[in-house]
């Protein structure tokens, strides 16, 4: 089979009956353009599957067309989620990204990756490190557009106020609290949580968000045991609070967790929810067809990273967003491991959930360019 023939400038300026420097102009978002005009290049684009050559770009930008991020090395659903939607949505918008991975737990780490980056000449700087290792005093240069995906508690990523970064995440500490208060409404007199790894921002979040949940109940939190995201993990934190004392509702703080505690109550001789009801969080691929489908929050990678990238490749070009900082929602999805505890009957407090059918839309929101 042949290489398909690369489609050039010339050839979408002579489809939408324009001038090459006309397409120039669309193609690089510049202004003096009509909206007609643009939409008639845009759609010649689209049909013929013109892709702009990177290196072109940038010598009629003065851009480099790579972005960097910096990311730790591990395969774990969420960072890895965030990364493939990242690279994606990029690609999409013409640029191309460099990674740099932390191995280790510091602050040096993560400077380290940073310093790597910017050493390629980056047009701007991801930062998707999920160990809230204290940020204060990175070394970032000034202009640089950097992206933060869910700032750590205290707020940003680097230190002193920088008109150029964007915090943009799913909104966990909500997505805890519906988690926590869908199991107070079935009826449970409390929550136990299987939180994530100390001192990953993430973990953080969803015990803030349980924790608050609680308070609003008028709840004392009964103390929360730590896993590290895997299966096995959710299995031992389980383990140990069968064995503190009766449990009936457990919210873990991500689905891998959850298939580890289902594991735990099955071999404690109990059921699932008959006896003890488990959430998720994340809503990974495999959680609607365990033998028992979990109830989880849902939250977006592929919405949240396309939000993302736009903000960032819109800050670039010189248009960022009057908003810096954005969380997006995130949606409880309510399965078949959730029920009433044995005995009681749900409270009449409601809580919005998602049946599982009706939770996976074809189409996500798009965000108008701001």
């Amino acid at each position: 089979m042949g290489a398909t023939p690369r489609v050039a400038m010339t050839d979408v300026a002579r489809r939408a009956g324009v001038s090459q420097k006309t397409v120039s102009r669309v193609v690089n978002g510049e202004p003096h353009v009509t909206e007609a005009i643009r939409v008639r290049v845009q759609a010649a684009i689209d049909e013929m599957g013109f892709r702009p050559n990177a290196a072109a770009r940038a010598l009629v930008t003065r851009r480099n067309q790579r972005i960097g991020m910096v990311t730790m090395s591990t395969s774990l659903y969420g960072p890895a989620s965030i990364l493939e939607g990242v690279d994606g949505a990029l690609r999409v918008s013409g640029y191309y990204l460099s990674v740099a991975r932390t191995r280790g737990d510091r602050a040096a780490d993560l400077q380290a990756a940073i310093d790597e980056l910017v050493t390629q000449d980056i047009a701007g700087l991801v930062l998707a490190e999920p160990i809230d290792v204290g940020h204060a005093g990175l070394r970032i240069p000034a202009g640089l557009p950097v992206l933060s995906f869910g700032s750590p508690a205290g707020g940003s990523l680097v230190a002193g106020s920088r008109p150029e970064e964007l915090v943009l995440g799913a909104d966990e500490t909500s997505g805890a609290r519906s988690a926590t208060d869908h199991l107070l409404a079935l009826g449970h007199r409390t929550v136990h949580h299987v939180a994530g790894t100390e001192g990953w921002a993430a973990t953080a979040r969803r015990l803030a968000g349980w924790r608050e949940a609680l308070a609003d109940a008028g709840l004392e939190p009964v103390r929360a045991v730590h896993g590290d995201w895997t299966p096995g993990s959710g299995y031992e934190a389980t383990a140990e609070l069968l064995r503190r004392g009766p449990v009936t509702a457990i919210f873990t703080a991500n689905d891998h967790m959850a298939i580890g505690a289902i594991r735990a109550v099955e071999q404690a001789g109990l059921r699932v929810p008959d006896d003890v009801s488990v959430v998720g969080f994340d809503d990974a691929p495999e959680a609607e067809f365990l033998s028992t489908p979990l109830t989880t929050v849902r939250q977006d990678f592929a919405e949240v990273t396309r939000l993302a990238v736009h903000r960032l490749v819109r800050t670039i070009e010189g248009h960022p967003p009057a908003d810096r900082h954005r969380l997006v929602p995130t949606q409880l999805v309510v399965r078949d491991s959730t029920a009433p505890p044995p005995g009681r009957a749900p409270s009449g407090k409601r809580s919005a959930v998602t049946r599982p059918d009706a939770s996976r839309p074809d189409a996500t929101r798009s965000e108008r360019p701001a």
